[in-house]
């Protein structure tokens, strides 16, 4: 190749893209749209606004301006749905300016001349993108518009396409102002033409638009109307009534101050209507630095329902533009159930899903302190409806509080657990109650135990010293432990709690330091037939991988419990935790703990094991030693079953039945 043909081939020159405009309405039709129903939505949404610009006009020039309405029509023998409305309507230029020029926002530009006559720039004009007419071609093989403008002197006109870049302008005969859009349904959307199939559609994206919208069947019509003329009764007005299937004020763009329990519930019952009544409500209202209005519910919730995080519907000026909501909605909330409606909210051209953008971070971050200022609330206002519905709400707060700060700042003191009284405390009012003598020992500690695990015995002791164990009753509570923990350690002076194992605790507190040489006999001796596990657990011993467990002999001053197992506290938390995430080892088994028998030498139960011992056999086969044997694990089964953590499996229970049987026929044989 010469030098001077590559210098050529390297110039610099610029183009333009090449763009086939027989391609872009294929385009539209597959790929605007998530769902082909979505073109009622932007059809209707077309006709509020036109009715709302008339009426601003209206206002502007003091005319008089009859009441909106929509009218969709279904004709299955023609087959063809019509959209009317009583808007603004358009002149032959308007339509050649708004619908033959494709993503030309009419909205925006009708905005734009109504500030410059000095019209309120708050109207809830719904047009963003100037596409929502083309989603009509998603089902249609050609759309005809019928329109006469509310201009003065306006002529009616008529638009006609089949879906491609060609359109023809024709006339109209239509007198009264508004427009008609015509849609010719093609054989795959047949569904529309179904007048229950529409009406649901309808009720989906159209339900709490601002003006009335009608469903008419011509059919339907048609034969009623031949009903009655065949009727012998011919008095009376022949036309027939209908109702608007759609609310046009919707309960949250109505004054809180207005409305009632009742409001709010009879709302509830029509939205949610097979659900029982919420256990209470949010009224959103906002209007700066973002609009946001809105009616959040808490439902009482069903265990044996999943909870379905598609329960919160967003709205953009009263129409439905999704129920996937989880930028909007943090996780903690996903249980809410209600509506959101917001001008403000970023959407994408089909409005089915939302942008990231600043204004979604803070209209969540409004929406969760909206939540936690309710709660606080209720909590400080009605003490006792709070704890009345803590058990629903419960989880989500302490998921709340893990998960956000914001939260957690708001909602720590309005946390509830429940003592051993079953009354419910906060962790203030718990460290607040405990009795002077021990405040120091206890000195920023929640004592806890597992619902349902918690040793019956030392939580008595520990009662009769006035100090009460709080219940954990839900997988989150390891996790916000740890949150109130990692609390204190980054911010000593704010956070001042920690959670401790009622069973590793209880020594601390009610237990005696001296240590005799009884005490290392006893030791000994529980040691020498329970230090492998008891009878039942021996056996497992390998399948279960344990190591030979501890004994502990310490004095309480109440001689009521002989035994109780305790075990690491932070081994117990990894516990809990790899339980949590649904990490508990083969077959869904948690991780096995090694256990620390503590056993308590001032116990009869106790001391007859050491005397047994230390007694010589009677004769006829029942020694001493092997009594105390039995005894020994016969105390410790009980602080098994005492503390929820041993017999879990049928077969352990029934090993424990023939052990106390045995136990028995031998202390009784001792009386013959």
């Amino acid at each position: 190749m010469s030098s001077t043909s590559t210098s050529a081939s390297t110039s610099v020159r610029t183009g333009s893209i090449t763009v086939n405009t027989n391609d872009i309405l294929p385009i539209i039709k597959k790929w605007l749209y998530s769902e082909h129903d979505i073109f009622l939505r932007e059809l209707v949404s077309n006709s509020s606004d036109a009715i709302l610009k008339r009426a601003i006009i209206g206002r502007t020039q003091n005319l008089e301006i009859p009441p909106g309405r929509i009218e969709v029509e279904i004709d299955r023998e023609q087959k063809v749905i019509c959209v009317h409305d009583n808007g603004i309507g358009m002149n032959e230029e308007e339509v050649e300016k708004y619908i033959a020029k494709l993503a030309f926002s009419g909205a925006q530009d009708f905005v734009e001349k109504m500030r410059n006559m000095g019209a309120d720039q708050k109207e809830d004009i719904i047009g963003k993108f100037g596409l929502g007419f083309y989603s009509a071609f998603m089902v249609a093989d050609k759309v005809e518009i019928d329109t006469l403008s509310c201009s003065e002197g306006a002529v009616a006109c008529k638009w006609i396409s089949e879906g491609n870049i060609e359109y023809t302008f024709a006339p109209s005969e239509r007198t009264e102002v508004g427009t008609t859009i015509t849609i010719h349904v093609n054989e795959e959307s047949k569904d529309f033409l179904d007048k229950y199939h529409t009406q649901g559609v309808l009720k989906k994206y159209c339900d709490f638009m601002p003006h009335p919208i009608f469903l008419k069947d011509v059919e339907e019509e048609r034969l009623a109307r031949k009903e009655k003329d065949d009727s012998k009764d011919k008095e009376g007005d022949e036309t027939i009534v209908a109702s608007a299937i759609n609310t046009t004020h919707p309960l949250w763009k109505k004054d809180p101050t207005t409305l009632k329990d009742e409001d709010y519930l009879a709302f509830y019952r029509e939205q949610f209507p097979f659900d029982p009544e919420p256990l209470f409500w949010i009224h959103l209202k906002i209007d700066h630095p973002f609009e946001l209005l809105g009616v959040m519910y808490f439902p009482k919730l069903n265990p044996n329902k999943p909870i379905n995080e598609q329960n919160i519907r967003l709205y953009a000026k009263q129409v439905f533009v999704s129920d996937n909501v989880k930028n909007i909605i943090p996780e903690f909330l996903s249980l809410l159930k209600g509506h959101i409606d917001s001008p403000d909210i970023p959407l994408n051209v089909s409005r089915s899903s939302l942008q990231g953008d600043p204004n979604v971070k803070k209209i969540s971050n409004y929406i969760v302190k909206k939540v936690a200022d309710s709660l606080k609330k209720l909590f400080k206002s009605d003490r006792e409806r709070y704890q009345k519905i803590w058990e629903d709400i419960g989880l989500f707060v302490k998921y709340g509080c893990i998960s956000d700060e914001k939260f957690d700042e708001a909602m720590r003191e309005c946390v509830l657990f429940k003592n051993a009284k079953a009354n419910y405390v906060t962790l203030g009012e718990y460290r607040d109650a405990i009795p002077e003598k021990y405040k120091e020992k206890l000195k920023g500690k929640i004592l806890y135990v597992e619902k349902g695990k918690g040793d019956l015995a030392l939580k008595r002791e520990l009662g009769n010293e006035g100090i009460e164990v709080v219940e954990t009753d839900s997988l989150i509570d390891p996790h916000f432990m740890q949150q109130v923990e990692f609390k204190k350690e980054s911010n000593p002076d704010k956070a001042e709690f920690k959670f401790v194992a009622a069973t590793c605790e209880v020594e601390n507190l009610l237990a005696t330091e001296n240590s005799t040489d009884v005490h290392m006999k006893i030791r000994d001796l529980f040691h020498s037939f329970v230090g492998g596990g008891t009878e039942a657990e021996s056996g497992k011993q390998e399948e279960k991988q344990e190591s030979k467990m501890d004994v502990e002999v310490k004095a309480f001053t109440n001689c009521d419990t002989p035994a109780y197992y305790k075990v690491d506290e932070n081994m117990k938390r990894l516990q809990l935790m790899t339980r949590t995430m649904g990490r508990g080892g083969m077959h869904g088994m948690d991780m096995p703990l090694k256990r620390t028998l503590v056993v308590n030498p001032n116990n009869p139960l106790v001391q007859n094991a050491l005397r047994l011992s230390e007694r010589q056999g009677d004769g006829n086969g029942h020694g001493g030693h092997e009594l105390a044997g039995d005894l020994c694990r016969y105390i410790a089964d009980l602080a098994s079953l005492s503390s929820n953590e041993g017999m879990a499996t049928s077969e352990e229970r029934d090993d424990f039945i023939v052990r106390s049987q045995k136990l028995m026929r031998n202390l009784t044989d001792l009386l013959k």
